[in-house]
């Protein structure tokens, strides 16, 4: 039999319940994105050679990590979401999941390249064509709000007003931890940051599953092997999102709102990178884990001294990026894999 607490009449019983459930869809998930990503390398060459990228030190990621966390941690947060919020978990997840994937392997095209950028895509509009940078935003935008009107339950132009609040925190995160995946394993260690306490709150059951994919995936990403691109970023900062859209009412997503609001601003103007190098407690949080830069690097794949050469002129760790664009999508140069040097042959 359950006890309850005398002030509150909280069952301590089903608090228990519930916290073990939650460990359990993030262990969960966990399980499911190693199982995945393990999967993912038997994929036929082809199909693996397009989802490499090399890096500033003139080495080969791969970008398997994004849509295998996208899916497990969609996976799981319906899983655990409230019976009324799966399917906005699935929304969510996968649609900030499947467009950004879309601009990882299109976007990569030569003739997509200078399309970044608001500026980038409304020329590429002026020119008679959408850029994928486009289609990423407004797919991200289009999930965010159908994913939040699930949340809200408020009518008439009240009703709207909460649906589009949520649908903007939704579409607000996906970017902001989309601008942070400039260097290995931030976006993940932010996405960890900001879940993490989520899970013990009203809307834990969503994001237990998200923190536990991160959590598994975080090695490899801090080893450099892999990146989240826009796929895993994308769905990962969506999902956050859809947690704190639940968990806070009107006032509270408009707060949160504005904070993403002038944070995605601030991008525009402030490198994100410089200030976390210039604050200690960010700077050594941001590099723990990662593999020390150094001066002289051999290619862990092998490639010619004159392929890593190319690279060289790539911000190394430490050095203060360029500036990143309002939509969420850093320029090749600022990302930590560049997709300039290899361009999927679709």
């Amino acid at each position: 039999m359950s006890k309850r607490n005398g002030s509150s009449g909280v069952s301590t019983g089903g608090s228990t319940a519930r916290v073990f459930g939650r460990l359990a869809v993030a262990a969960g998930a966990a399980v499911a994105a190693r199982g995945l990503f393990a999967g993912a390398g038997t994929l036929p060459e082809r199909a693996r050679q397009q989802l490499e990228r090399t890096n500033h030190r003139g080495e080969t990621v791969s970008l398997t990590s994004g849509p295998v966390l996208a899916v497990a941690a969609t996976a799981a947060a319906a899983a655990g979401a409230p019976k009324g919020l799966r399917t906005a978990a699935v929304v969510a997840g996968l649609g900030a999941g499947a467009v950004g994937f879309y601009d990882d392997i299109v976007g990569a095209r030569p003739d997509q390249r200078r399309d970044k950028g608001f500026r980038g895509h409304l020329g590429a509009l002026r020119e008679g064509r959408v850029s994928a940078g486009l289609v990423k935003v407004a797919g991200i935008g289009l999930a965010g709000l159908v994913a939040g009107r699930a949340v809200t339950r408020g009518r008439g132009a009240r009703g709207v007003a909460d649906a589009l609040l949520a649908g903007g925190v939704i579409a607000g995160t996906a970017n902001l931890i989309n601008l942070l995946d400039l260097r290995p394993g931030r976006a993940l260690k932010a996405g960890l940051l900001l879940g993490t306490p989520l899970v013990a709150g009203r809307a834990g059951g969503i994001v237990a599953g998200p923190v536990g994919a991160a959590a598994a995936l975080l090695p490899e990403d801090l080893d450099e092997r892999t990146m989240l691109g826009d796929s895993g970023a994308n769905a990962l900062g969506a999902l956050l999102g859809l947690g704190i859209a639940a968990s806070t009412g009107t006032k509270g997503r408009a707060a949160v709102f504005a904070g993403l609001v002038a944070l995605t601003a601030a991008s525009e103007k402030v490198s994100f990178t410089k200030v976390i190098e210039r604050t200690p407690v960010l700077r050594e949080l941001d590099a723990l884990g990662r593999r020390a830069p150094a001066a002289a690097e051999t290619p862990r794949t092998g490639q010619t001294a004159a392929v890593a050469g190319a690279h060289a002129a790539l911000p190394q760790v430490g050095q203060a990026p360029v500036t990143g664009p309002i939509t969420g999508e850093p320029p090749a140069s600022e990302s930590w894999g560049s997709a300039t040097a290899r361009t999927p042959g679709v």
